[in-house]
C-alpha cells in the first residue's frame, strides 16, 4: 500500500517540476523574443531567441540555463540572451549576472579550462576550445542546496 503512493508522490512532483520548467522556459523564449520555447527532451527545454542564440534550460534539482557558440569569440548577443535568461533562472538582476558571467569567460580563455565562479547561492561557469567546433559553452544556474 505504501509503495504506490509513494510512486504516485513522485509522479506528481515530478510532473509539478515539470510545469515549473515549461513556465520558465516560456518566460525565457518571451524576455528573449523568441516565438516559442522549443521541444522537451529529457530534462532540458530548447530555446531559440529571435537574435538566433541557442538556449538550453535544464531542469533538474535547480535549473540551469546554458549557451553554446562555435565562433572563436562569441556575439554580444550571445552574452546578452545568456544574461537575460539567467537573471529568469537565477532570480538576480542582468546588472549583477552579466560581470561575472564576462569574467568567467574571459577567465576561461586566458586559463585555459573551465572557469567556474560562485556569487551569492548561483554560479556561472564558460569553457572554451580554440580548436573544436564547440569553442564557448556558458551556462549559469542557481547552486542546489541538497
Amino acid at each position: 500500500m505504501l509503495r504506490p503512493l509513494l510512486a504516485i508522490l513522485f509522479l506528481l512532483s515530478t510532473a509539478a517540476q515539470a510545469d515549473e520548467c515549461d513556465a520558465l522556459a516560456t518566460r525565457i523564449a518571451q524576455a528573449t523574443g523568441a516565438k516559442k520555447a522549443g521541444r522537451r527532451v529529457g530534462p532540458s527545454i530548447d530555446v531559440r531567441a529571435a537574435s538566433g542564440v541557442r538556449l538550453d534550460l535544464t531542469c533538474r534539482a535547480q535549473p540551469i540555463v546554458q549557451a553554446s557558440s562555435g565562433d572563436p569569440s562569441p556575439s554580444a548577443e550571445y552574452f546578452r540572451e545568456l544574461t537575460i535568461a539567467a537573471e529568469l533562472v537565477v532570480g538576480e538582476p542582468a546588472a549583477t549576472v552579466q560581470p561575472i558571467l564576462a569574467r568567467a569567460y574571459q577567465t576561461a580563455l586566458r586559463e585555459g579550462r573551465k572557469s567556474f565562479i560562485q556569487q551569492n547561492g548561483w554560479s556561472a561557469s564558460c569553457y572554451t576550445d580554440s580548436a573544436g567546433a564547440l569553442r564557448t559553452l556558458c551556462s549559469v544556474g542557481r547552486i542546489p542546496t541538497e
